[in-house]
């Protein structure tokens, strides 16, 4: 597999730090997803909704997986980070216990490297699925998964100076630790990973690290919450791999890494095109003709304060070399399927449910939602330079608060 850097866009700056470290402790980081509600080109949208029981997307090209009469295998969920502590977003990395082959790369961050024996389980359909604990954060925040393309035999990494890509994002619940339920579901539909985890040209030169993050800040619970006095653990996450032969796997050779939660808002320098629009181009280029491509976006809109951008659904645009590829506007028909995550009073849920006409005029997302993953179809592309562009004209940034954390790469034949 081809792995090329993106050439930047003459207004860009690449932010490849978690995008919630800025956000106050009394409002919750939010960031929920939203369902596409397309008019114009669609996207296979794969996000799952803790507790809906079922999974989007495209899983693949079809068939069974198997050949002849040689049944496929048996299908697999692979634990990946088992009850991994979080800790306080903002304070110093503390020096707790972690398991073997775990590092912590700062208080929101972990990291495992995938195995020889783990990925030689994957087989032709992936899922990533995310189970959150309640410790000593009673706010919702935003937590994510990403896959990071590490130098072989490396013991540890810097994760700004390695390749990157998000593979999933999700907003805790606001929860209290000592009401049930004390842990919620998350679960995503990521078969588009399998072509990356079975390169042999990437397996060559990297290791593949699952990095598990969850903002989180415990200042709230120290004073709200009974038996958080004093404490600085905020969440608990663990992170496996549900995998089988249910479908072929997907046909990918180059993969373009592009932004990993870089900000996008209007109002500081290097955030879009110019200050004063939401509007950010990225150029890349492909190596070689594609005769199918697709690009993978994650993006979810935040600013709690009044009017914020978290709270107004705006219409978010897609467009690849000058021509429309995708329309969206984030947003969930309810909420109230993750109402019994909510154990800790709030102003989101309040004490009674709220009408789908009500969650749609406010909800860009949910508290214990999944941010839904949205791949937008390319298809045969010339090789060279290409230009992406993601617009919400619309969006206001409210005294100058609030960002969309924005994640993209590429994947062709």
């Amino acid at each position: 597999m081809n792995l090329r850097r993106a050439i930047p866009h003459f207004w860009l700056v690449a932010l490849l730090a978690a995008c919630t470290n800025e956000q106050r402790s009394d409002v919750g980081t939010g960031g929920g997803p939203g369902t596409s509600e397309s008019t114009g080109s669609t996207s296979a949208v794969t996000g799952t909704s803790a507790g809906s029981g079922g999974s989007g997307g495209t899983g693949g090209t079809g068939g069974s997986g198997g050949s002849g009469d040689v049944p496929p295998p048996e299908p697999e969920e692979v634990p990946v980070l088992e009850n991994i502590a979080f800790y306080d977003g903002y304070a110093a990395t503390v020096d707790e216990p972690i398991p073997d082959g775990v590092i912590r790369h700062n208080n929101s961050l972990v990291a495992t490297r995938l195995s020889d024996e783990l990925l030689a389980k994957v087989q032709t359909t992936l899922k990533v699925r995310v189970v959150v604990g309640a410790l000593c954060d009673n706010y919702d925040r935003l937590g994510s998964v990403n896959l990071a393309l590490v130098p072989k035999g490396a013991q540890t990494y810097v994760s700004g100076e390695v390749d990157r890509i998000e593979v999933a994002r999700f907003i805790t619940p606001f929860m209290d630790m000592n009401k049930q339920p004390t842990t919620v579901p998350y679960e995503w539909e990521a078969s588009n990973l399998v072509p990356i985890l079975k390169d042999p040209d990437l397996l060559a030169d990297h290791d593949f690290w699952f990095e598990l993050s969850i903002f989180g800040v415990p200042y709230a619970a120290n004073d709200e919450v009974a038996g958080c006095a004093g404490r600085n653990d905020t969440q608990l996450g663990s992170l496996l791999l549900y995998t089988d032969s249910a479908q072929e796997a997907q046909d990918f050779s180059v993969l373009l890494p592009l932004a990993i939660g870089e900000d996008f808002n209007n109002y500081a320098m290097g955030a879009s095109d110019k200050v004063g629009t939401t509007r950010k181009t990225v150029s890349f280029e492909l190596p070689a003709d594609t005769q199918n491509a697709q690009l993978v976006l994650i993006t979810s809109n935040h600013g709690a304060n009044e009017g914020g951008e978290e709270y107004i659904r705006r219409e978010h645009y897609v467009y690849v070399d000058g021509k429309l590829a995708l329309q969206y506007k984030p947003g969930r028909m309810s909420c109230e399927p993750f109402r019994k995550y909510n154990t800790q009073s709030n102003g989101i849920y309040g004490i009674s449910p709220r009408s789908d006409e009500e969650w749609q005029s406010f909800s860009n997302w949910c508290p214990g939602d999944v941010i839904d993953t949205r791949i937008v179809p390319w298809g045969a592309a010339s090789a060279g330079i290409h230009e992406f562009v993601i617009d919400v004209p619309d969006a206001t940034f409210v005294d100058g608060q609030g960002n969309i954390p924005f994640s993209l790469y590429v994947q062709a034949q």
